[in-house]
């Protein structure tokens, strides 16, 4: 009638996968972790996820946990060769 049962099909938006910095990271760049004290991490891609594997082993951390609230970029930053 109003509008008011009008079913919304909008998806929430989820931030893209950049560092502090706005750099765009991809699976495989190595980066500095600044949360979790995980240090050095790799990008790694399973499924439809990202998640930061440490170098040095240990558990890997999802990449939706990473999200720095405000700026809507990863709490890293991306190591350049």
């Amino acid at each position: 009638m109003f509008g008011i049962f009008k079913k919304k099909d909008k998806k929430p938006q989820l931030p893209q996968l950049t560092d502090l910095n706005n750099n765009a990271l991809v699976a495989g760049d190595v980066v500095d972790a600044l949360r979790y004290e995980l240090g050095r991490c790799k990008i790694i891609l399973e499924g439809n996820t990202y998640y930061y594997q440490p170098v040095d082993g240990g558990k890997k951390v999802s990449w939706l946990k990473m999200i720095d609230a405000s700026t809507d970029c990863q709490k890293v930053k991306k190591v350049e060769d």
